[in-house]
């Protein structure tokens, strides 16, 4: 299945997106739904046509976002770093989470905003503490693309990457949020970033270096994860702030992330 919330003039609803590409409701949460095992579209329900309504972030209430850095054999390569033998990782906020078509202002603070195409997982429908490798899927609720949207000067202004990540905006993410069944194997999930048009990255969740069993694992041994917790994977070669010249995001870009089995994310900058 492929949930999102959705906004038809009365309030964000939780829903399934159906292929014919109609929104049926479904409950008030997407947090609530990925807690009932076997979820049936509800009986006689009206479908509404996604032209009718305003997609939000699929998840928009988490508990928490937690960003992975350097996460691709790929991008550590291009970035002159060694790969790291333990997850780095930081976080974002409720502030930078958009749905997929809107319109994102780059920071005023900021000359340097770099783009990130990224898969994420979603935890659930159990909360994950000292979870096992071997276990972790089980608490793997779907996946949905998300673009870690990161202003490299202030990024790398301070030790702590934090500034630059935590815009308002800075996570455009969904379209949907794709059930495992549909989304595919977790290390071999695809993904292409085109700016205006051209493409600047594409790999395959194969790449990873820490895999989403792992990085799951680990992050269970140093806080619990629960239901409807963000988990963006981290992103693959190909980043603005290495190529030769620089590729800065200026307002007027258009950004579009694609995955065969994930589906489009697109954002406008303004």
């Amino acid at each position: 299945m492929r949930f999102v919330t959705f906004d038809a003039g009365h309030g964000p609803r939780a829903g399934i997106l159906r292929d014919d590409g109609s929104v049926v409701e479904a409950g008030r949460r997407v947090r609530d739904l990925i807690a009932v095992s076997r979820l049936a579209e509800p009986p006689d329900a009206e479908a509404i046509p996604l032209s009718g309504v305003q997609l939000l972030p699929p998840i928009p209430d988490p508990d928490k976002i937690i960003c992975i850095g350097l996460n691709y054999r790929s991008h550590a390569a291009e970035a002159g770093v060694q790969a790291p033998e333990t997850p780095t990782f930081f976080a974002k906020f409720r502030n930078a989470l958009v749905a997929d078509g809107v319109e994102v202002e780059l920071p005023a603070a900021s000359q340097k905003v770099d783009y990130e195409a990224e898969v994420a997982f979603v935890v659930g429908p159990n909360p994950a503490r000292n979870v096992s490798e071997d276990d972790a899927l089980r608490y793997v609720a779907g996946y949905m693309l998300l673009n870690d949207l990161s202003a490299r000067d202030l990024q790398f202004a301070t030790p702590q990457w934090l500034p630059g990540k935590v815009f308002d905006g800075s996570a455009p993410c969904g379209p949907a949020l794709v059930t495992p069944d549909e989304a595919g194997p977790p290390d071999s999930i695809e993904i292409e970033l085109k700016l205006n048009g051209e493409v600047m990255q594409s790999a395959s969740t194969a790449d990873l270096i820490h895999s989403v069993p792992k990085l799951l694992s680990h992050l269970s041994t140093l806080m619990t994860l629960v239901p409807g917790d963000i988990v963006s994977t981290g992103t693959p070669s190909g980043v603005g702030s290495v190529r030769e010249p620089r590729v800065w995001l200026a307002p007027g870009d258009q950004i579009e992330i694609n995955s065969p089995t994930l589906g489009t994310l697109r954002t406008s900058l303004i």
